[in-house]
């Protein structure tokens, strides 16, 4: 029986992915569960977020990198491969970094979904332009640097950490996004974009993945502080954010595109206030987390429509979305002391983590993007179509 993908460096994917398995299986032979507070697990606990988190990796990321006409099933499929395997990876690597011991409870978990976020994003740059193994390699890559970042530079599991960012603004919307846009940089145009548009219908698919992105930020935002006045207030004003940037993007598109609603905005735009706000969603009041909003949605719709950076090679648009709400979202985070006093954030230790992060980011991508590169085959020449990875149906768009 032939090997897929033979005489390309994607024929070892098979081994590699099951290889990895055997070793994740190795890693939590040793593992031991923290029940502490099982009690605890119904559905007021840390699992009704982890539901919520996992819903918008699975679904609200795999659907919303559906718009492509003939990369539905790289979108859904690949997304799914990346969480399963990149919630292992991760869990394995922030336990060891942060705690010393593979210690698995709903936290640990939760926080490796917060993890393989920072992946998706940077693969919403590199979809329908990477081989399986290629992927493969950028989730061992990427959450070992995101890990790195953020247990020993950013200091999330030190009694005083450098940052504050409840809901990742910095930790992962600026990591995965510059680190996915180092990458795409780094491998360049792709050869062919004639399958690099959408369709109405799929459009509609990448609109479910906007919704339940919309639905289930509040979790991600607030799914890792404690319970409290701190985690309810996140949750509140994750949903003012995300109401302020949704009804600036509709009334900005209509502006900007000459009457109508353009479509593109409507799945990405609607989504940045949940983005930056993250930094500050517990520290900030229902005012601050409306304009912060409102200032996201507007500066992500204006880069999908007018594309002032990254447009050859970004195929999602995470600049649009992650990039540059997420940098909004930090700077904001760093004057929050102006205006709200006595949040314990110090200005100069919240700009270098943001100027931190982004170097690294940019370094650690720019890197993987050269091993990318060495991968990469001559003979897979048709990006954007499932058709060169899939088993696909006859009517697939070609």
């Amino acid at each position: 029986m032939a090997v897929p993908g033979t005489g390309s460096p994607n024929q070892y994917f098979w081994i590699v992915t099951i290889g990895l398995q055997l070793l994740f299986c190795r890693e939590f032979w040793f593992a031991k569960l923290s029940l502490q507070e099982a009690d605890k697990t119904d559905s007021s606990s840390i699992y009704n977020y982890y539901v919520g988190v996992a819903l918008m990796m699975f679904v609200g990321f795999g659907y919303l990198m559906t718009f492509l006409t003939s990369y539905g099933l790289g979108a859904v499929g690949f997304t799914a491969l990346v969480t399963c395997m990149g919630v292992q990876w991760a869990t394995i690597l922030e336990c060891y970094m942060g705690k010393g011991e593979l210690a698995i409870d709903f936290m640990a978990v939760l926080n490796g979904n917060f993890a393989v976020a920072a992946v998706l994003i940077s693969f919403g740059g590199l979809i329908g332009k990477v081989s399986p193994l290629q992927l493969v390699v950028v989730v061992i890559i990427e959450l070992t640097c995101y890990c790195a970042n953020k247990v020993y530079f950013l200091k999330q599991y030190a009694h005083v950490p450098l940052i504050l960012d409840c809901g990742g603004t910095i930790i992962i919307h600026v990591f995965g996004a510059y680190f996915g846009l180092a990458a795409c940089k780094v491998l360049g145009p792709p050869s062919s974009d004639k399958l690099n548009a959408s369709s109405y219908q799929s459009d509609l698919f990448s609109l479910i993945g906007t919704v339940f992105l919309w639905l289930f930020w509040p979790s991600f935002v607030a799914g890792g502080l404690p319970s409290g006045d701190g985690q309810t207030t996140a949750l509140i004003n994750t949903v003012i954010a995300l109401l302020a940037s949704t009804v600036i993007t509709f009334g900005l598109t209509q502006i900007i595109e000459g009457g109508k609603v353009s479509t593109v905005p409507i799945q990405n735009a609607t989504l940045a206030g949940g983005v930056s706000i993250g930094a500050t969603a517990n520290l900030v009041g229902s005012f601050g987390a409306m304009v912060i909003g409102i200032l996201a949605g507007a500066l992500s719709t204006l880069g999908f429509i007018k594309s002032p950076a990254f447009g050859d090679v970004d195929t999602c648009g995470i600049h649009n979305l992650h990039g540059m709400p997420g940098l909004l979202g930090g700077v904001f985070s760093v004057l929050v002391p102006l205006f709200y006093p006595g949040t314990g954030i110090v200005m100069a230790d919240q700009a270098m983590g943001l100027a931190g992060t982004l170097i690294v980011a940019i370094a650690t991508g720019a890197m993987t993007g050269y091993i990318l590169k060495a991968l990469s085959a001559p003979s897979e020449s048709k990006p954007f179509s499932d058709e060169e990875h899939w088993a696909c149906a006859d009517d697939i768009a070609r």
